[in-house]
């Protein structure tokens, strides 16, 4: 299991309008992921997402491959939906109104992963 972090640019002072965005969040169809071919390629496992001042950090965990993962979240209805609604929040507009522009911007938008540690990776107790 592996953990992304995506970011957007937003005008500080609208954290209580953000948090309603998110609030009437509707989950995607399927936490199944599959490539252009059809195939499993991953799975959506969790999303979390914070808010600092001028910062939103989307957090999701998955399994599998993480463009794939970024194509099958670029074709859901409710994660189309929160994009267009923040996009009067955004500071530096993102291009997501077709799955190419999702997927460039989640590429672009991707934090550098430092370090993941879960209990799950951990050997079993003898």
């Amino acid at each position: 299991m592996a953990f992304a972090a995506i970011t957007y640019d937003i005008k500080p002072g609208f954290e209580a309008e953000l948090s309603e965005i998110f609030s009437g969040f509707r989950r995607v169809r399927s936490d199944r992921v599959t490539d252009s071919s059809g195939q499993e390629a991953g799975q959506i496992l969790a999303t979390a997402v914070f808010i600092r001042d001028d910062t939103l950090v989307r957090v999701i965990e998955y399994q599998g491959d993480l463009d794939a993962v970024a194509r099958h979240m670029a074709a859901q209805p409710g994660v189309r939906e929160v994009e267009r609604k923040l996009k009067p929040y955004l500071s530096r507009p993102r291009d997501t109104d077709t799955v190419e522009g999702f997927v460039a911007t989640f590429r672009r938008s991707l934090l550098r992963t430092v370090a993941q540690i879960s209990v799950r990776d951990a050997p079993p107790a003898p």
